[in-house]
């Protein structure tokens, strides 16, 4: 099957459409609360109401459908840190497909069972992301099926890009989107749609402290490697690959800051918002939260949105933060 272009305005509304039927156009609500810390109006985007609990599901769904009108799709296969391969696993159910979904060895249980529970065949990988992929590549070749890269991806990137799209359409004056980052397929996406509509709006990527990979990237100019080191934000492990052809030039182009929190204030934005808004965050999508908390002067006089990108939380962190309450 052919290599698609590389992203652009025009490939994100042919996804927009593409996957319509699929995936949900998810709701924006304002948080008081944060509003009043911002000193502005603070939106969040809740991507936690797709089908799969994480916006992994809009670049799944176009990369598959995409292919699809291409030639018939017998399968496929990916790799993850569990949301994308639980979102790639759904759209194979969906679409009567079969899936494989790699899974690095540190990836926890209820993630694994959360896959499985999708109908995928699970296949776990001593090593990290990275070796996930290629393993997740070779089982692909091997078996004559399509891989769903999970970031680094025009299919990918063009889905993701989505939410962009429906943010300026939902908030026409919108000054500032906070947008988790690791591989960078949702920053990339987001930052391109965003910036090709309203080139004012500021786009900041925030990420752990622990998975500095897009930072140290952008810092360094180039796709830099780094150690995957055990997080609460778990979903944003992983790095960009030495062959890195899209997602990082996107986020070089088209995010303004790209931004780093520590890992006790992660798990303070997943209780912060348990507590205040009533809703279940993954570390990965409380850093958005977390930036706002910690920066009371912040606010530039407009609206800012922070993309909420997921709830598939740990039961035992779960249940650690719902003891604070």
């Amino acid at each position: 099957m052919s290599v698609p272009a590389n992203p652009t305005l025009d490939s994100v509304r042919a996804a927009a459409r593409r996957i319509s039927r699929v995936t949900n156009r998810t709701p924006v609500r304002v948080s008081n609360q944060l509003s009043e810390i911002h000193g502005a109006p603070v939106m969040l985007k809740l991507e936690t109401t797709q089908p799969t609990g994480s916006f992994k599901v809009r670049g799944a769904a176009n990369a598959v459908l995409r292919q699809g009108e291409e030639g018939a799709v017998t399968g496929v296969v990916t790799a993850s840190t569990g949301n994308h391969g639980r979102a790639v696993a759904y759209i194979a159910r969906t679409l009567g497909l079969d899936a494989v979904v790699c899974l690095s060895s540190n990836v926890p249980q209820d993630r694994i069972d959360s896959i499985r529970a999708e109908g995928a065949q699970v296949d776990i990988v001593d090593g990290d992301q990275s070796a996930a992929i290629r393993r997740g590549m070779q089982l692909a070749e091997d078996g004559g099926r399509q891989f769903v890269t999970p970031f680094d991806d025009p299919d990918i990137i063009s889905g993701q890009g989505t939410i962009g799209l429906e943010l300026h359409e939902q908030i026409p004056d919108l000054e500032t989107v906070l947008v988790p980052v690791s591989g960078g397929g949702l920053a990339a996406g987001v930052g391109l749609a965003i910036k090709s509509l309203a080139p004012q709006t500021r786009v900041i990527a925030v990420s752990a402290d622990r998975t500095p990979t897009m930072a140290r990237s952008v810092a360094a100019g180039q796709p830099v490697a780094t150690e995957e080191v055990a997080t609460i934000a778990g979903s944003l492990m992983g790095d960009l690959g030495p062959d890195n052809r899209y997602s990082f030039r996107i986020v070089q182009e088209f995010v303004d800051d790209v931004v780093l929190i520590e890992e006790d204030e992660i798990r303070d934005a997943m209780r912060w918002t348990l507590r205040n808004e009533r809703l279940v965050v993954e570390g990965a999508a409380a850093v958005v939260v977390a930036y706002v908390l910690g920066r009371t002067d912040n606010g530039h006089g407009g609206t800012t949105a922070a993309i909420i990108t997921g709830d598939n939380v740990p039961s035992e962190s779960l249940e650690s933060a719902a003891r604070c309450l």
